[in-house]
Formats: C-alpha cells, structure tokens, sequence
C-alpha cells in the first residue's frame, strides 16, 4: 500500500467545478513534492458549504489503484 499526505483548499465555487464534472480529475503536490492527480470524485464527501480545507491521506495499492481518501485533519 502506498500512502500520500497532502493539504487542500478549495473554495466553494472551485469545488461546484469538480462536483459537477467541470473537472474530471484533481491535481495535487504531496507533502514530499510528488505531483499526484487522481478523481475529483473522491473529494465529492468532503465539500462543505466553505469548499474543502483540510490535511488528506491518500492510499494507493502497489500498481498505482485508488483505495481510499481519508481527512486527517
């Protein structure tokens, strides 16, 4: 498994872009550089009504397949 620690903020506007598929993947740098894209769908269950703030874990399978995106803060 393969774990990924990155921070996001996205206004809410932002947000609605990636929810209604404006957007189909997210883009981000994890905390040792690393640029990371993965789907915009994942953020769907952590937008609230000031977007999305927070510390993220993403975990990946050892080829590279989604498991899941958890807050960690």
């Amino acid at each position: 498994m393969i774990e990924y620690y990155f921070s996001l903020h996205l206004s809410y506007n932002k947000c609605m872009d990636y929810y209604h598929g404006r957007f189909s993947s997210v883009q981000v740098v994890e905390d040792n550089g690393k640029t990371i894209r993965f789907a915009a769908s994942h953020l769907r269950p952590y937008i609230s009504s000031i977007g999305i703030r927070g510390r993220f874990r993403l975990l990946l399978t050892s080829e590279n397949k989604f498991i899941r995106l958890e807050r960690i803060a």
